[in-house]
C-alpha cells in the first residue's frame, strides 16, 4: 500500500510549484489529474489546486468524483487563490460524500493575471511544506 500520494491540477502552474516542493520534501511522486492518474491503496492524498472565481478547478473536481473510500481513505488540501478567502469546500463535499476523511487545509495566496503577483512566494511554498510533513508524519 501507497502511504502518501500527492496530485495537482493547476491553470497558473502554483498547484504544480507547491505539489513539487511538497513531493520533494516527501519523496513521493506528483501526479496531474489532467493525466488521470490512477491511485492505488493510499493512506493520505494530498489534493492540491487552485480555485478559480471561488470554486475548485472543474478537472479536480470530475477526477476526485472517480476516487472511493477503499482506495483513498483520508485526504489533505492545499489551494491558492488570489483572495486567500475560499477553500476548497465543494472538493471537500464530494470526499466527504464518498467516506473519504478530510484530515486538514493549508490555504495561500495564488498570482493571477496581474493580482498577486509573485504568490505563492517562497514562505507560502515553505508553509504548504510543513504542513504536508506534520499530516504525513
Amino acid at each position: 500500500m501507497s502511504e502518501t500520494g500527492i496530485i495537482y491540477a493547476t491553470m497558473t502552474k502554483h498547484s504544480k510549484k507547491l505539489a513539487e516542493a511538497i513531493g520533494k520534501a516527501l519523496q513521493v511522486e506528483v501526479l496531474n489529474v489532467k493525466e488521470k492518474p490512477i491511485l492505488g491503496k493510499t493512506e493520505l492524498l494530498f489534493i492540491i489546486g487552485g480555485i478559480y472565481g471561488g470554486q475548485s478547478m472543474p478537472e479536480m473536481l470530475e477526477y476526485v468524483k472517480t476516487l472511493d473510500s477503499e482506495t483513498v481513505k483520508n485526504a489533505a488540501l492545499i489551494s491558492s487563490s488570489a483572495s486567500n478567502k475560499t477553500g476548497q469546500d465543494g472538493l471537500r463535499s464530494v470526499l466527504e460524500e464518498k467516506g473519504i476523511k478530510v484530515v486538514g487545509e493549508y490555504r495561500c495566496l495564488g498570482g493571477f493575471l496581474v493580482v498577486k503577483l509573485g504568490h505563492p512566494n517562497k514562505s507560502e511554498v515553505s508553509g504548504a511544506v510543513d504542513f504536508a510533513k506534520k499530516l504525513a508524519c
